[in-house]
């Protein structure tokens, strides 16, 4: 049975899924043998813009499996360019609803990212919470792996046969080292950002309410405003003009 194409909208050369949760979960479910060794990035404001900056950057967005829309401004593109089912898929919501749905389905998880210590809190978490499967976690050095290293992990990861690898390298370095990994790895890449440390309770979301507003951001930035000022004020500005002016990007500049 051939499997329904996923629409897609331009948004500033990045092919945003117009997806919601609901679609996204039951695609991943339908689809997930032939979605081994591929990749899901979780696309917001700021990949979006580095995405239009950098050519190399958007192919690799553009490569995944599905660029979904966490960022609420993307699902809010998308609907008014009139793909009414585009909804918000965070990277912390898409783990929790898969986490949930794992025992069910006999899903298994391994996690690559992040400190040894937060990922020994995260395991137990996760048992607990979720009595999840968990066939393997590694915490990367803060530096680039060797050539020999890098055939260790991708022989560690493919020997623990996991159906989900998450990745929290944070963007877009999980992205790069997705897309170097495609087709070597035995599992459907997910890069996730933060979200070993929403998980590990290491860092809070913000209230519904911030979130349904599109506020989490500020949220976030309120969390650590030093790191993170330039990457969400000065580049949601940035996005927001560039949208103003994207009428013609198709005509302009191809991805």
């Amino acid at each position: 049975m051939q499997k329904k194409a996923i629409p897609k909208c331009n948004i500033l050369g990045v092919h945003v899924a117009a997806v919601n949760m609901r679609t996204t979960l039951n695609y991943i479910k339908k689809n997930l043998s032939s979605l081994q060794g591929k990749y899901i990035c979780i696309s917001n404001v700021h990949t979006t813009v580095t995405s239009y900056e950098d050519k190399k950057y958007r192919r690799i967005q553009n490569q995944a499996a599905l660029a979904l829309p966490d960022g609420k401004p993307l699902s809010v593109v998308c609907r008014k360019r009139g793909f009414q089912g585009a909804g918000r898929v965070t990277g912390p919501d898409l783990m929790g609803e898969i986490f949930a749905r794992s025992k069910k389905y006999g899903y298994t998880h391994y996690f690559y990212g992040s400190t040894q210590e937060t990922l020994n809190i995260l395991k137990k978490k996760l048992k607990k919470n979720y009595e999840l499967t968990i066939v393997g976690m590694y915490s990367p050095p803060f530096r680039e792996l060797t050539e020999e290293e890098d055939r260790m992990v991708v022989d560690r990861i493919n020997g623990a046969h996991a159906d989900f690898i998450w990745v929290g390298l944070g963007a877009p370095k999980q992205e790069k080292w997705m897309f170097k990994h495609r087709d070597r790895v035995n599992g459907l890449m997910i890069g996730v950002g933060a979200g070993f440390d929403y998980f590990a309770g290491n860092i809070r979301r913000a209230p519904m309410w911030m979130q349904r507003c599109g506020l989490e951001w500020f949220y976030r930035l309120m969390q650590e405003p030093k790191r993170l000022f330039k990457r969400y004020l000065c580049t949601n500005i940035k996005f927001l003009w560039l949208i103003s002016r994207d009428k013609r990007w198709e005509k302009e500049k191809k991805s």
